[in-house]
């Protein structure tokens, strides 16, 4: 070809391309690329954790927890109400006594938890035991062995988390004095009223005794004593709360809720 052909600067860009070195990837770049790709996937892991799972997660065990109550529902049998004679001799319902349960066994599905102040919606099935794996991290609310059952004299006491999984306890702390605590089993509801809120350290474990922080003290009365996790994220403490048993409304063939479920403002 000939020289004046060809066009003018090509030759110095070719002879440039030659001249410059190719980039040479380094161990350092590389290194710092994996870590920029790791810190992406765990902001995204936790974001999927503390959000999004938790949106999935607890709308999963509400919908859970609304198909074993319609179960219940179906299966029920009606039996007949105990009756008394008023002053006209006509006869007057009596005042239905709580239906004392047996202990659940580990992870056996046996309550489900209703909160109106928490949501027309709130409800998570409870089940024996409080290990994670077993019951906690099965987005459901735990019983701890050995303490009493719904309306039975004692300490009622659960556990679940504020946290991941559903958080059935994540707005434990927003209850007011009075708001129904609702545990509905096969047989009917039983309807606690919440009292108080208290802060402690993973080893005060008196929160479980029969009359919660009363050593050596008699059961006379039952209670619900729900406890979670404090801070938000964090192991340092729990949150507990405290509820005291209000009435037991039977399931009849109608279907009647108790008044107690009824929506708060």
């Amino acid at each position: 070809m000939d020289e004046a052909a060809v066009p003018v600067g090509t030759g110095a860009l070719r002879g440039d391309a030659r001249a410059r070195p190719r980039r040479r990837t380094s161990v350092i770049g590389v290194i710092g690329e994996l870590l920029v790709t790791a810190g992406v996937i765990v902001l995204l892991y936790v974001v999927w954790q503390l959000w999004l799972g938790d949106l999935i997660y607890g709308a999963e065990a509400k919908a859970e927890s609304e198909s074993l109550s319609q179960q219940w529902a179906q299966e029920y049998e009606p039996a007949p109400l105990p009756t008394a004679t008023g002053d006209g001799g006509e006869p007057v319902p009596v005042t239905a006594e709580p239906i004392l349960l047996p202990e659940p066994a580990d992870t056996e599905d046996f309550a489900i938890m209703r909160i109106p102040r928490l949501g027309d919606d709130y409800a998570f099935t409870m089940a024996g035991g409080v290990t994670r794996s077993g019951t906690l991290d099965k987005k459901k609310i735990g019983h701890y062995p050995g303490t009493a059952m719904p309306g039975q004299p004692g300490n009622f006491a659960v556990a679940a988390h504020r946290t991941t999984y559903g958080a059935p306890f994540n707005r434990i702390a927003d209850l007011h004095v009075g708001d129904a605590i609702v545990v509905e089993t096969p047989g009917g509801w039983y309807t606690y009223r919440f009292r108080t809120l208290e802060y402690v350290t993973p080893s005060e474990v008196e929160v479980l005794l029969p009359v919660p922080q009363a050593m050596d003290v008699p059961a006379g009365t039952p209670y619900i004593t729900m406890t979670s996790c404090s801070p938000m994220f964090s192991l340092a403490e729990r949150i507990v709360a405290y509820g005291v048993f209000e009435s037991f409304t039977p399931r009849t063939a109608g279907g009647e809720l108790p008044p107690s479920l009824q929506a708060v403002s």
